[in-house]
């Protein structure tokens, strides 16, 4: 299972919890955290999907995402 990790504009909780709320019909909820304490905000995933279906959920979500 691969990790990947992006960049993102979240900022609270609230953020988390929109993105998650997409993310989650893309990954299982125990398969992916964001870092708010990064400068990046990091979007950690550990699943085998592909990085654009990441990428896709988080802009669903209405924000963005970058691969790192």
């Amino acid at each position: 299972m691969a990790t990947m990790k992006f960049k993102t504009n979240a900022k609270c909780g609230g953020c988390v919890a929109a993105i998650g709320a997409k993310l989650n019909n893309v990954v299982k909820d125990n398969e992916w955290s964001i870092d708010l304490k990064s400068p990046d905000k990091v979007l950690e995933v550990t699943a085998d999907v592909p990085a654009d279906a990441v990428v896709a959920a988080v802009t669903a979500a209405g924000f963005k995402a970058e691969q790192l």
